[in-house]
């Protein structure tokens, strides 16, 4: 005979606690499901099979403020040209298409005063893709501070930050001035090394997936220089940037960006900003535009802030912004700085200048400007390998940017 083995029943007590974890650990899941579905979207961000179509929808990914377009439209006129076929760089030959393919482009523009002789849209993108400008958008964010100091809302640009930015005053940036910090030479500690999944740069994107304000992660930060001695690229500098703004202007960055340069310049689209859970902007590179919109944006320092007559940006400021004035911003190496390229006010000045400077983002974003041919050259991109030799393709971008005007402006 088999013997009938008696089943245990599992104590009603042990059912009801852990229905109760279970519940608590399905409600604590429901609340957190929206931090949980950004901070996959940063960490999925750059991830070579979805980059390309993550830079031209971040609207969807995130919060964000739209920058309206005004009624009247600068539309520019059209003599499309063929590119160059080659350019150099370390002493060889290459070929200007292969580079467009290599790097990831997503959008190239070149125009000439008020013509565009170059428009393609490459991997999806077309004329009405808004695209991410990455670190392009510090550029946008000096235009804005040479305007609010134009208007008496900065008075001076040697005051410290913290005059503006008291809540800062136990962070590094306590006694900085606002010049040191437009000139990317705080002093303050940071990192902004993409590659390094426990840098600065990376903590701060996973700070921000996580919903938290940005203002806080700005006032962690530390001192590690003297400033105005060391030119060391810091992201958070731009956000303190436009922090100052949002206080001294009482409007906030979107609103100062569409009442000062996208109506007046007659932009063709609304832009978007991305904003953190406070609203404030992401001021150091969370600002989407369509190319044709990035080009009028540099048409507008092409000419020396003058936009058909009317001065948007003072000329005095458009011209310091992309002039060096201390050994440690002079293009070429030097042991003051952490890269090769010069600094203005949030804008490169490469090496050998003649003349020409450009806003550059992460993964391949430019804007480049040389006034000597009066071209302008916008591109968007979705550089996959950045992290494997970006610094080394955004110099070599410059050679092409330079072959391209050079053939193209004579």
């Amino acid at each position: 005979m088999t013997e009938k083995v008696k089943s245990k029943s599992v104590p009603k007590k042990i059912l009801i606690t852990f229905g109760i974890i279970l519940g608590i650990l399905i409600i604590a899941l429901l609340l957190n499901f929206e931090r949980i579905q950004r901070l996959y979207r940063v960490i999925n961000l750059f991830n070579p099979d979805i980059i390309v179509q993550n830079f031209r929808t971040m609207g969807d990914k995130f919060d964000s403020r739209t920058i309206h377009r005004g009624g009247d439209v600068f539309t520019f006129k059209r003599d499309i040209k063929k590119l160059p076929d080659g350019y150099t760089f370390k002493g060889k030959n290459r070929s200007v298409n292969s580079f467009i393919e290599h790097t990831g482009t997503t959008g190239l523009i070149v125009i000439k005063d008020d013509t565009i002789l170059f428009e393609q849209y490459y991997r999806g993108n077309t004329e009405s893709s808004k695209a991410i400008s990455w670190s392009v958008a510090k550029s946008f964010v000096s235009a804005l501070f040479g305007i609010a100091v134009a208007e008496g809302y900065i008075k001076d640009i040697n005051q410290p930050v913290t005059d503006y930015l008291p809540s800062l005053k136990s962070s590094g940036y306590n006694g900085v001035s606002i010049k040191n910090v437009l000139q990317m030479s705080s002093g303050v500690r940071f990192n902004e090394d993409y590659g390094d999944f426990n840098s600065d740069i990376n903590r701060m994107g996973r700070y921000f997936a996580l919903n938290m304000p940005l203002a806080d992660f700005v006032a962690s930060l530390k001192a590690e220089r003297k400033p105005g001695t060391f030119h060391h690229y810091v992201s958070m500098d731009t956000q303190v940037l436009g922090m100052i703004l949002r206080a001294a202007t009482g409007k906030t960055l979107s609103e100062y960006t569409e009442e000062k340069l996208w109506k007046p310049l007659g932009m063709e689209s609304d832009a978007y900003w991305l904003i953190d859970s406070s609203g404030m902007e992401a001021a150091f590179g969370g600002l989407n535009v369509t190319l044709r919109d990035y080009a009028r944006f540099g048409r507008l320092y092409l000419k020396n802030g003058n936009w058909n007559g009317k001065q948007i940006i003072p000329e005095t400021w458009c011209k310091a912004s992309v002039t060096p004035d201390a050994p440690h911003l002079m293009p070429g190496k030097r042991s003051n700085a952490s890269w090769i390229l010069g600094y203005g006010y949030q804008w490169w000045i490469p090496e050998n200048p003649d003349g020409d400077y450009l806003a550059i983002g992460i993964y391949g974003q430019a804007i480049y400007v040389y006034p000597r041919y009066n071209i302008v050259i916008a591109k968007t991109s979705a550089y996959s390998d950045y992290n494997k030799d970006g610094e080394d393709m955004e110099i070599e971008s410059i050679e092409v940017f330079r072959a391209i005007a050079r053939n193209l402006g004579r």
